[in-house]
């Protein structure tokens, strides 16, 4: 009983200095509201921006947590607008082969790979948003190619979530439908993700550091900026058109490339 007030000190004390410390809750803010708004996107723009002021090892593991507390949080306003057929799919697929993307980054260079995925994406977003039509359909064989797509690229280079949105929106899916099976998704491959740290932590008889009390400490600073955000892109998003709704949607994949593309570049780089 002695440790809980220790524990409680340690968490509500601030995890870095002042100014960078506000610097990224702003930024967590922002991409608080393009989560809420579009239902994706949270991740890239928070590990891209706050590795401007912290190590990415000090952000990732908390962003699996506070994505698992975004789509919660989200869930019970979309569930009803869920596209449930491609959801069993996408899921299967990454169960599938998030473990296999993992696995093949013994034999592949990481940081070549995940910038050659990032354009790949990029280049698809941008003819989507210049007009281009795929009409792919919504086929099981579409489905199933997305989900075991997203699967390889979540467990290559955490960005499964992009190549799925990219392959939504090039299907006949309503852009509120995508949202919400976006949502739906990112509940899934996050508590995978926090379920497959825990069975790790357990092999190899400690802690890592995505279960640390550090990264649960840079989780509850971020939680309330975060929450703030979706809820003002929640707001935004009443009402509006679907066809510009799909747009803005676009457009937030497309920053969202191209900030997977520069870092992983610079990263290259480095």
């Amino acid at each position: 009983m002695q440790a809980m007030p220790h524990l409680l000190s340690f968490l509500l004390l601030p995890p870095m200095a002042w100014p960078p410390l506000v610097a990224c809750l702003l930024i967590v803010l922002a991409a608080g509201v393009v989560r809420g708004f579009a239902g994706f996107g949270f991740s890239a723009i928070t590990v891209a921006a706050c590795s401007l002021f912290m190590s990415p090892a000090q952000v990732v593991p908390a962003i699996f947590m506070l994505e698992v507390a975004a789509s919660l949080s989200l869930l019970y306003s979309v569930a009803r607008e869920v596209n449930w057929p491609w959801l069993s799919w996408l899921i299967a697929g990454n169960a599938l082969c998030i473990p296999i993307g993992v696995a093949l980054l013994a034999w592949v260079p990481e940081m070549p790979l995940r910038l050659l995925i990032g354009l790949l994406l990029l280049v698809s977003t941008v003819a989507l948003r210049a007009g281009f039509q795929l009409n792919l359909g919504a086929s099981r064989g579409v489905r199933l190619l997305t989900g075991l797509v997203s699967g390889v690229a979540n467990g290559l280079a955490a960005i499964g979530g992009i190549a799925v949105a990219v392959m939504l929106n090039a299907s006949a899916m309503p852009a509120h439908a995508m949202r919400a099976t976006l949502i739906a998704l990112f509940l899934f491959t996050d508590l995978y993700a926090l379920a497959s740290a825990a069975l790790l932590s357990q092999w190899s008889d400690g802690v890592t550091a995505l279960l640390s009390l550090d990264s649960l400490r840079w989780a509850l600073w971020m939680s309330v900026p975060m929450l703030a955000g979706i809820w003002i892109g929640q707001r935004l998003m009443v009402g509006i058109d679907p066809e510009k709704f799909r747009l803005r949607v676009l457009d937030v994949l497309l920053l969202v490339c191209v900030l997977v593309v520069l870092r992983t570049a610079a990263l290259l780089l480095a």
